[in-house]
């Protein structure tokens, strides 16, 4: 594993959404134990040893359990009152938090995806600080997978989406300008969604 930072990577920051009702799944998705840690605790290792400085985590279902249930004296935790209305509300009030002349990009990374590998995200910063790409993704095998880079770029439009679009909507008008990143990372692809997915997940 390459553990070193990568050049200049304090100007992008980390995302990571953790607010969701896990209602597939039955219990918080944020503190099912893996790896002898909680999925979100093992991203945030992840990303700290990635190298990314800066980091928010937006909460909302069970956002007071999460925190005091996980170390989060690293991290910038964000709560997002409208949690129940969708994805797109919490990746608009951490794109807010996180907001600084400086940040060139955000690392969004989903807390249903714990097994990523901090390879792969020092891999994807590099890529995008080497192509400046509005969109980095990761994919293996040929298929994509999370976390995934945005540039500044790409901000303002979020940010204006309507609570009912997904981020996606946005996504695909940079497709052609999109880098994809083959990487040797299953873990892009394991999303854990629900209890099947999670024995099948391992330790």
């Amino acid at each position: 594993m390459n553990s070193e930072r990568p050049p200049d990577a304090s100007s992008v920051a980390g995302l990571v959404l953790a607010a969701g009702k896990s209602s597939r799944m039955g219990r918080d998705k944020a503190l099912l134990p893996f790896r002898g840690s909680t999925f979100l605790e093992a991203i945030l290792g992840v990303l700290h040893g990635a190298g990314l400085v800066r980091i928010a985590v937006v909460l909302g279902h069970h956002g007071d359990l999460i925190e005091r249930s996980a170390d989060l004296s690293r991290v910038e935790v964000v709560y997002n009152p409208d949690y129940e209305q969708g994805q797109t509300s919490s990746l608009q009030a951490g794109l807010r938090a996180l907001e600084r002349p400086d940040l060139e990009a955000v690392l969004l990374a989903l807390v249903d995806h714990p097994a990523i590998s901090e390879e792969t995200v020092q891999t994807l910063i590099a890529e995008f600080l080497e192509s400046h790409a509005p969109v980095v993704i990761p994919t293996h095998e040929g298929r994509r997978g999370h976390p995934l880079i945005i540039a500044r770029k790409l901000f303002e439009p979020l940010l204006d989406l309507s609570l009912d679009q997904g981020a996606n909507s946005i996504i695909r008008d940079y497709r052609e300008s999109t880098l994809f990143v083959e990487v040797e990372d299953p873990g892009i692809l394991l999303d854990v969604d629900e209890p099947e997915s999670l024995a099948a997940l391992g330790q």
